[in-house]
């Protein structure tokens, strides 16, 4: 049975170095279990509890699950590679102890790194993509980190496109998707970001369907991309601009994403995810809409 998640990023704690304040994990927690979510993923490193005991308490305090958390690793680089194990094996051993073996490392490139890949979101061209050699250290790293955390923990993998990164179109995610070990790296996907790609959710549904063990739901306004593009904004720019906007208001096709889900008989969790910058948005409201909007949708 499918579930319903959130996510802090949807409260303004992104994984990107940023100094603006955001509200205490407390309030995140009590504003997810108030507006009808069942589950939070970790956020950055530090944003809650990384004692057991007490992340253990405050979840349980408030009914929720804890299903998984973002690792950032610069793939393309191999020396990268073994901080990114231990990060993954840090955050894994967390997890672990909460909440067994159940959650995901949601890994993913260390996204808006590059100049040139954040200043040309959703626009990249051929002359912004990786080599032959850097996508074998990439796909090499991403599994590297995978079997880390499956050996030493019995967590599963899953790796996360993502805009102002080196895996945001179609293209690239089937490169590294076709590079790596189906049984080995899951894929986590993003409604909002494969369409902020170039992508059509539903074909990738249909294409990687038992590939998918964990699921984004992320709205994406086309308008906003258009702006973007004439304005010639960056993939932070956009996201100021709301280009992550309400489940409903944005040209993501839910309602046919849901009848996908279950034509292949998905049944993990649905995290929801609405990317605001520190301090800006209606974070709870627009929680509690959200959750509103999929109830009508029959989750």
């Amino acid at each position: 049975m499918i579930r319903i998640a959130n996510a802090p990023c949807s409260w303004g704690v992104l994984e990107f170095d940023d100094d603006a304040q955001t509200a205490a994990y407390g309030r995140v927690l009590d504003e997810m279990q108030e507006t009808g979510y069942a589950g939070t993923e970790l956020g950055d490193w530090g944003f809650m509890p990384i004692d057991p005991s007490q992340l253990w308490r405050a979840l349980a305090q408030r009914q929720l699950a804890l299903l998984g958390a973002f690792v950032p690793v610069t793939l393309a680089n191999p020396l990268a590679h073994r901080d990114g194990i231990a990060q993954a094996l840090k955050t894994a051993r967390l997890l672990a102890a909460v909440s067994g073996n159940t959650p995901f490392i949601v890994l993913a490139d260390d996204n808006g790194r590059d100049a040139a890949r954040t200043q040309n979101a959703g626009r990249v061209g051929p002359q912004h993509m990786l080599g032959d050699e850097q996508w074998a250290a990439f796909a090499a790293g991403a599994e590297a980190i995978a079997r880390a955390v499956r050996d030493e923990t019995g967590l599963r993998t899953v790796f996360h496109h993502h805009a102002a990164g080196y895996v945001e179109t179609p293209e690239e995610l089937d490169r590294l998707l076709s590079l790596t070990d189906a049984q080995l790296l899951g894929l986590c996907f993003d409604t909002g970001h494969y369409c902020y790609g170039g992508g059509d959710p539903l074909a990738a549904i249909e294409q990687y369907g038992s590939r998918i063990w964990h699921v984004h739901f992320k709205d994406f306004s086309m308008a906003i991309a258009e702006q973007a593009r004439n304005e010639g904004w960056d993939y932070f720019d956009a996201v100021r601009h709301g280009i992550f906007c309400e489940l409903g208001q944005g040209n993501v096709d839910f309602p046919a994403i849901i009848d996908a889900l279950h034509e292949i008989r998905y049944d993990g969790w649905i995290v929801v995810e609405q990317d605001v910058l520190p301090g800006l948005g209606t974070p709870k409201e627009s929680a509690a809409r959200n959750r509103a909007y999929l109830r009508r949708l029959g989750l």
